[in-house]
C-alpha cells in the first residue's frame, strides 16, 4: 500500500506549464454549487470523483476525524479551523509527532478554485492527490500515517458510521472504506468550501451600495490601482492569480517573490522555504510562492508562507516599503533590494487615512456566515 501511495504522488508530480490547458476530461458535472451568484464561475469538479452530497458528508466527518492521525489526537481541523477560514493561529504548522514545518498553514477558503496547492509547488493540482502528503509524508510528518495504511483502514472499518456513509458515498464499490476513496471524500468536503458572502460581494453582486463602508470603497479604489499594485497578484473573483474555474481557457498559476528575505544580499531565503526554487533548482525562482486568495484574510493571521508577519497593518508596511528590511539575526537583509522580486512590488506611500481605507477594504472580505456556516462544522461536537 505505502509504495502504490509514493507511485501516485510521483505520477503527480510532472512539471506542469503555468498556461496549461484545461483537460477535457476535467467536467462540471454537480448542482452542489447552485448557491453561488451567476456572475461568479463554479469550480471544476474532476470527471474520476464527481461530486456529491454523500461524499460531501463523509469527507466533512473524515476531515474532522482524529482516527485519521497516527495517536487518534489530529485531524485535518487542527490545522485548518473553521473560524479561521480553516487556518491555524501559528506560524507554521506543527505534526502529530511534533515536528515543526517551514510553511505556514494555508487557508481553504475556495480551495477548490486553486490551480496549484500548497505554497509553491506546482506540481500539486489535484485535492485528492495533495492530501496523501499530510496522512503519509515524512517530511515532516503531518498525521504521521506512513506505513499504518492498514491500521487506518482498519480503525474506520470498525466504525458503524463509515460503514453506513462509505457506502452511501460509493454505492458501486464492493470494499468502499480503501484510501483513494478517503482522498476522494475529503477533496469533495474541501471543494464545498464555498466562500461569497461577504460584504463586498453583497456590494459587487448584489448592487447594495450600502453594503461596505464609504472608507473600505476608498480602500477598494486603493487597492485596485495602479499605484499599488495589488490587484496584479490578487486579482478576479477569488482575489488570487492562480486561479481555475469552469469558464478557464487553461489553468494558469503565477508564483511571485514579495521581497520577504534577502540573506547575504544575493535574493536568497531561509533554507526549507525558499519557494518554488526547492521544486526547480533554478536560482531565478528563489523565494517564489503563490498569491494565496484574500478572501476572509481578516481572519487569517498570521500571514507570508512561514507566518513571519504578524497583522494586516504590518502586511501594508511591508509592502508600502517594498520590501522586508531585518536588521540583525540570522535573517539579516533588505528584502526590498532582492534581485528577484517581482516589479509589482515597488513600495508606495499612503497617509494614515489610506492605510485605515485599505484595511476597511480588506476587511469587507470578511465572510461571516462562512466561518460559522454548520454545514462547513465538526459534526462530532452536535
Amino acid at each position: 500500500m505505502k509504495k502504490f501511495i509514493c507511485l501516485l504522488i510521483l505520477f503527480s508530480c510532472t512539471f506542469q506549464s503555468n498556461k496549461e490547458p484545461i483537460s477535457k476530461k476535467e467536467l462540471f458535472t454537480t448542482n452542489a454549487f447552485s448557491n453561488i451568484h451567476k456572475d461568479i464561475p463554479k469550480p471544476l469538479i474532476p470527471e474520476d470523483n464527481p461530486i456529491t452530497d454523500e461524499k460531501i458528508d463523509l469527507g466533512r466527518y473524515l476531515f474532522y476525524e482524529k482516527k485519521l492521525s497516527i495517536d487518534n489526537k489530529f485531524s485535518c481541523a487542527t490545522c485548518h479551523e473553521q473560524t479561521r477560514a480553516f487556518t491555524e493561529n501559528k506560524k507554521v504548522a506543527i505534526g502529530v509527532l511534533g515536528h515543526s514545518h517551514t510553511k505556514n498553514s494555508m487557508s481553504l477558503t475556495n480551495v477548490g478554485y486553486n490551480s496549484i496547492l500548497t505554497w509553491a509547488n506546482s506540481n500539486l493540482s489535484k485535492l485528492e492527490i495533495q492530501m496523501l502528503l499530510p496522512m503519509f509524508g515524512e517530511s515532516p510528518p503531518e498525521l504521521a500515517m506512513s506505513g499504518k495504511e492498514d491500521e487506518l483502514i482498519k480503525k474506520l472499518e470498525k466504525e458503524i458510521l463509515y460503514q453506513k456513509k462509505f457506502k452511501e458515498a460509493f454505492p458501486n464499490s464492493n470494499n468502499p472504506i480503501n484510501i483513494e476513496n478517503i482522498t476522494k471524500a475529503i477533496a469533495s468536503f474541501e471543494r464545498s468550501l464555498v466562500s461569497f458572502n461577504s460584504p463586498y460581494d453583497k456590494y459587487i453582486y448584489e448592487k447594495n451600495k450600502d453594503a461596505i463602508s464609504d472608507s473600505a470603497k476608498k480602500g477598494e479604489r486603493l487597492f485596485f490601482s495602479e499605484k499599488l499594485e495589488c490587484f496584479h497578484c490578487h486579482g478576479g473573483f477569488n482575489f488570487s492569480d492562480s486561479t481555475k474555474h469552469e469558464r478557464s481557457a487553461f489553468i494558469e498559476f503565477n508564483l511571485h517573490n514579495n521581497g520577504l528575505y534577502n540573506l547575504n544580499n544575493n535574493g536568497d531565503y531561509p533554507k526549507g522555504g525558499q519557494g518554488f526554487f526547492d521544486i526547480s533548482h533554478n536560482k531565478k525562482d528563489m523565494g517564489k510562492f503563490k498569491a494565496p486568495t484574500l478572501r476572509n484574510i481578516e481572519v487569517t493571521s498570521p500571514y507570508m508562507h512561514d507566518g513571519s508577519i504578524s497583522t494586516l497593518e504590518d502586511v501594508i508596511d511591508h509592502y508600502s516599503k517594498g520590501g522586508r528590511t531585518i536588521a540583525s539575526g540570522e535573517f539579516l537583509g533588505d528584502g526590498s533590494k532582492n534581485p528577484y522580486k517581482s516589479g509589482f512590488v515597488k513600495g508606495f506611500t499612503l497617509s494614515d487615512e489610506e492605510k485605515q481605507d485599505l484595511l476597511e477594504f480588506l476587511k469587507s472580505l470578511t465572510d461571516r456566515d462562512f466561518l460559522s456556516n454548520s454545514k462547513y462544522s465538526d459534526p462530532f461536537k452536535k
